[in-house]
């Protein structure tokens, strides 16, 4: 540590954030911890990717070192009464267009796991759980991988209840909007200033702030006069869409026992991993839409990257019908034409910082003692809730393992996007373009 008396600021109140402050404040139960947030934790609407309806917990992954950290993370969703109210194990159907089951399956063996995980011949796949997938699209589909550890998680209840639970034990909670980091004059960070006009100040600066990140790492580049400090290329924003129907009973008794669906996609078929998460207790289901895009805007004059929509919500509930036409086109590609006559009740955009191999940023910035970065979930983050804090808090301490040291570096070779089907593969603007007229 820096400092015989550490304290830490941690810029953005998601997972990455929350889990940090929750973990810190146990292992140092005096020190000062303050989450800021644009948001309120308990407000009706929050912009965070965290702050959701519901969230995948899964550890299907081809990946073995995030595979691992997943299973870690589940036990704690199973197990601990914090998180544990918040998770539902209905299993999760992938269809594999892939070698991915198999690479799945074989990371649980050498992990030493013996969860029922298998891959099936889609005839007799598409039999299971009552046949709900039997419209799905199993176009170019080898086999489907059925993971009945996995399930989802009431996403928002259980960011709200960790940090309820970090206040309980000390943790400060300051709503407010951030400008810019702040500076001594040996270019250390000490803090950042709100849009008020107040200064917070810490020994530790964490940002954790998602898709805001690169607008703020903009901001404070051009104030400080420290272009070091910039993202550049390491960090996109990006948005996706996601949309809820709302089943009557028949259709809810249909769906209810559900697993999590995923259609699997390679680079060749140019699609993310589309998937549907079971109808929660008010009886809505949820999917999202194929089309993960950027939002290139002038953040300050003269600089343009993609950021969010600059409004207070990111303008995250109006969402424009050709946004819309993506959501029907992604559940059609689940539940195919009866799907036709569901009442849509809510969509919403959810932005989020990606990489290009969609590894997280872990790390002290390069240019700047005192500053560091935690973020860049890509959408696959959320599940990690439970122990993204404890690996925050080795990097904060130079305990961290050499491997993801490496892994999620700030200055990293990084190879480009191309084999990553989860990466932004389309700019905003141009998807609400009108047809050009032939």
């Amino acid at each position: 540590m820096t400092s015989s008396n550490p304290s830490y600021l941690i810029i953005g109140a998601g997972v990455f954030g929350v889990s940090t402050a929750y973990h810190l404040i146990q292992k140092y139960p005096n020190a000062s911890v303050t989450l800021v947030d644009r948001d309120a934790y308990d407000a009706e609407s929050r912009v965070a990717a965290s702050w959701d309806w519901n969230k995948v917990i899964r550890a299907d992954y081809d990946d073995k070192v995030y595979c691992r950290l997943a299973l870690e993370a589940q036990e704690i969703f199973k197990t601990d009464p914090l998180w544990q109210p918040h998770f539902h194990q209905t299993g999760v159907y992938w269809t594999c267009r892939s070698a991915y089951a198999q690479n799945v399956i074989a990371n649980h063996k050498d992990l030493g796991r013996n969860d029922d995980i298998i891959a099936l011949p889609v005839a007799e796949a598409r039999k299971l759980y009552g046949g709900v997938f039997d419209n799905a699209d199993y176009t170019g589909v080898k086999e489907v991988l059925v993971n009945r550890a996995s399930g989802w998680a009431a996403a928002g209840d259980a960011l709200r209840a960790v940090t309820k639970r970090c206040l309980e034990l000390g943790v400060s909670y300051i709503t407010a909007s951030v400008t810019n980091l702040e500076f001594d004059g040996r270019g250390s960070c000490t803090g950042v200033k709100t849009q008020a006009g107040g200064t917070l100040s810490a020994s530790h600066v964490v940002v954790a702030a998602g898709a805001f990140t690169p607008t703020l790492l903009e901001w404070s580049a051009v104030k400080s006069g420290n272009p070091g400090l910039r993202a550049g290329e390491r960090i996109v924003a990006a948005g996706i869409t996601t949309g809820m129907a709302q089943l009557n009973e028949d259709q809810y008794q249909k769906f209810k026992d559900m697993p999590v669906g995923f259609q699997g996609y390679t680079p060749d078929e140019g699609k993310p991993f589309i998937g549907s998460i079971p109808p929660t207790k008010d009886r809505e289901l949820k999917w999202w839409g194929s089309k993960i895009f950027t939002n290139t805007r002038e953040v300050f004059p003269g600089h343009y990257i993609s950021s969010p929509p600059p409004t207070q919500d990111y303008n995250q509930w109006k969402v424009p019908g050709p946004l819309k036409q993506d959501i029907v086109e992604s559940r059609n590609l689940w539940y195919g034409p009866e799907s036709a006559k569901w009442e849509m009740t809510k969509h919403r955009i959810c932005w989020d910082a990606f990489t290009t191999t969609s590894d997280f940023i872990i790390s002290p910035h390069s240019a700047s003692k005192g500053l560091y970065i935690a973020t860049c979930g890509s959408f696959h983050g959320y599940k990690f809730f439970p122990v993204l804090g404890k690996y925050i808090m080795q990097m904060l301490e130079g305990e961290l393992a050499p491997e993801l040291i490496e892994r999620w570096a700030w200055d990293r070779q990084r190879p480009d996007s191309s084999q990553n089907v989860e990466y932004p593969n389309s700019e905003m603007k141009h998807l609400l373009e009108p047809a050009a007229k032939l």
